[in-house]
């Protein structure tokens, strides 16, 4: 039905079912098989800054190769990366592995994902982050960097060039860490933690999280990005099986649960 609309039809399911990214998957290029999205930049910019959906943000959390950057998408990822290590960070306990940020930062957008019930490798993250270690370094160094500078993090030197963290688990702490959140997050959570307003020195008025204590703060945040995964999962399984067709979708959950069964 929806080949019979052509792209436009495509577009329409993607953006009002969907996240407003369509996957062509099983695309043979050179014996060798692929799949692509197409989005539009306003919708993926969008989703970067403020996790309004939470899908491609989560995709370009984890390594990626940037063939072609004309809108500086790789610049404007740097938010993305930065509000990543924040919700990492309000996950962990006091003391961690570098390998154990990594592991909690590629989780941030499999949790509350449907797939990941029946359709995912239960081991996915830690493969990885293990088969893309040195990548995770160099991608996540200057927003480490910038949190060490805020003497929010300290760092201590492990084996083989894997360093032991050391966090600020203070109130003070958390609560710089929850403004460092996307403008949705923080929306949803001051909704149930309350707000309290700030008035800046230019006159205008900054909306605040009631941050009660960590704990609390951490597992609020922990509800919201469950619940968006959530709904974005649903959401891109409908609007995949619309557009890609039966057989098609069939076949790609076919491959994604031996995969899962495997693990």
């Amino acid at each position: 039905m929806v080949h019979l609309g052509g792209s436009k039809l495509i577009t329409e399911v993607a953006e009002k079912i969907g996240v407003g990214v369509h996957f062509n998957p099983f695309v043979t290029f050179n014996d060798q098989l692929y799949k692509y999205g197409v989005v539009r930049m306003h919708d993926l910019i969008d989703d970067i800054m403020n996790w309004e959906r939470f899908y491609l943000s989560g995709r370009l959390q984890k390594p990626v190769n940037i063939l072609v950057d004309q809108m500086e998408v790789e610049k404007v990822n740097s938010v993305n990366l930065s509000s990543a290590i924040s919700a990492a960070l309000l996950l962990l306990p006091p003391k961690f592995s570098e390998e154990e940020l990594y592991a909690k930062l590629c989780s941030l957008s499999y949790m509350g994902d449907l797939r990941m019930l029946f359709a995912e490798d239960k081991n996915k993250v830690m493969k990885i982050v293990q088969g893309q270690f040195d990548l995770f370094q160099r991608m996540y160094k200057p927003v480490l960097e910038g949190y060490a500078a805020k003497e929010l993090l300290r760092f201590s030197a492990s084996s083989a060039h894997h360093a032991n963290i050391t966090q600020d688990c203070g109130l003070s702490a958390a609560r710089s860490l929850v403004s460092s959140l996307p403008s949705t997050v923080r929306s949803r959570m001051r909704m149930k933690l309350g707000e309290r307003k700030i008035l800046t020195e230019s006159g205008g008025v900054v909306h605040e999280v009631v941050v009660g204590s960590r704990a609390e703060a951490a597992e609020c945040m922990r509800k919201v990005l469950r619940r968006i995964v959530m709904v974005s999962s649903v959401r891109q399984a409908v609007s995949g099986l619309l557009t890609a067709g039966g057989a098609t979708a069939v076949r790609y959950v076919a491959k994604k649960m031996r995969k899962a069964w495997n693990s």
